[in-house]
């Protein structure tokens, strides 16, 4: 089976997990990464600060991204007023 490591970012800090995760293919690994994303991530969206973002990757077994997931906190300009 196929392993694959987990790797959360956000801001200049990133890390990845130092124990791999066997899944039986793609698709297992895809719905494991969605089931943390989502278990994480009303945690996360409470914290996030304007114009910040989060990301967690999954990563093949030569550490290259699989899939990933991004949460960005973006703020607009304030339109120009004339009064």
């Amino acid at each position: 089976m196929p392993l694959y490591f987990f790797r959360i970012s956000t801001g200049r800090y990133s890390g990845a997990a130092d124990q791999p995760y066997e899944f039986e293919d793609r698709a297992a690994a895809w719905t494991e990464m969605t089931e943390v994303c989502a278990n994480l991530l009303g945690g996360i969206a409470r914290n996030l600060k304007p114009n910040a973002n989060w990301r967690m990757e999954l990563l093949d077994e030569n550490k290259r991204p699989v899939f990933r997931i991004s949460l960005v906190g973006e703020t607009q300009p304030l339109p120009n007023r004339i009064d």
